[in-house]
């Protein structure tokens, strides 16, 4: 009877030891899959579109893309060498810029030679040309852009940089603030005002005598988008209007940089967007962008 009991008892232990570790072990196997579950939830994929971080550049979601035909060479000739530099290296090009224009504005310091009393601007943003707000800009773009499998929406900030050296903005003035009456009265003749990150266009220039090279209704190269496709002025090269454009301004087509070849490029789209201003570029990147730095 007693050897009976203690190894009823020694089997109870055992029955007891293995609940308690059973016990600990889903304990501690529940620990590891909530902070699996916390980890995976904090693993977000980057935004697309809204604000530009502060100090730093929109880092774009990488989007998987056809192949495309080579952004012809010449196109780059027509960019202002004294603020723009451009390197090729095997399959992509690279554009580097001081963000200084090579034209009139009055956001221009007083002392600088190219500074002009407003002309258009009824009003101004602060902030001058060559201030602390200037900021170089780096672009590096596939030397043959091809179309994405869908389209990227742009951001806050640069979203191309332009022959002048100046970098381009979309349509917003801020979060969930398109261009508004208010802020169109601060665009200098060129399209442009100073903003936090310096100088910039968001509209297509004006047809005045001091607009002696940047596009008005035209076929002029603008410049170039972050997704490697070039943008060009709202007519084509025999002066007609494109009528098979997409939603962001792009088609297949040749241009006057392109000998014959066609290519897919963005056009000014020929609509206006608050009284007689026709933004740049208001679309989404039908290619995959990167960031300009």
């Amino acid at each position: 009877m007693a050897k009976n009991r203690i190894f009823k008892k020694a089997i109870l232990m055992v029955f007891v030891v293995l609940l308690v570790s059973a016990c600990s072990g889903l304990g501690k196997n529940g620990h590891q899959e909530k902070d699996e579950e916390q980890s995976v939830g904090e693993r977000r994929p980057p935004e697309r579109g809204g604000e530009r971080p502060e100090g730093g550049r929109m880092q774009y979601e990488s989007v998987p893309t056809a192949s495309g035909e080579a952004t012809p060479l010449s196109a780059f000739e027509e960019f202002n060498a004294n603020s723009v530099t451009i390197s090729f290296d095997g399959d992509f090009i690279t554009i580097e810029s001081t963000g200084f224009p090579n034209h009139t504005t009055p956001y221009w310091q007083e002392t600088d030679s190219l500074y002009m009393k407003p002309l258009i601007a009824i009003a101004q943003t602060p902030g001058r040309i060559g201030s602390h707000r200037d900021r170089s800009l780096t672009l590096t773009v596939l030397a043959a852009p091809g179309l994405a499998i869908r389209s990227t929406a742009t951001s806050l900030g640069p979203v191309g940089i332009s022959v002048t050296g100046v970098p381009i903005f979309n349509d917003s003035e801020g979060p969930n603030r398109p261009l508004e009456e208010k802020i169109a009265e601060t665009f200098d003749y060129a399209g442009g005002h100073v903003g936090p990150s310096g100088y910039h266009y968001h509209v297509e220039s004006s047809d005045v005598p001091e607009n002696t090279m940047l596009s008005h209704d035209d076929e002029k190269l603008v410049g170039i988008m972050a997704d490697g496709f070039l943008i060009y002025g709202r007519k084509e090269m025999d002066g007609s209007y494109p009528s098979d454009l997409d939603v962001s301004g792009g088609h297949l087509g040749a241009t006057q940089h392109s000998e014959g070849r066609e290519f897919y490029h963005y056009h000014i789209i020929n609509e206006y967007y608050l009284g007689d201003l026709i933004v740049l570029f208001g679309g989404d990147f039908m290619g995959s962008p990167t960031s300009i730095l």
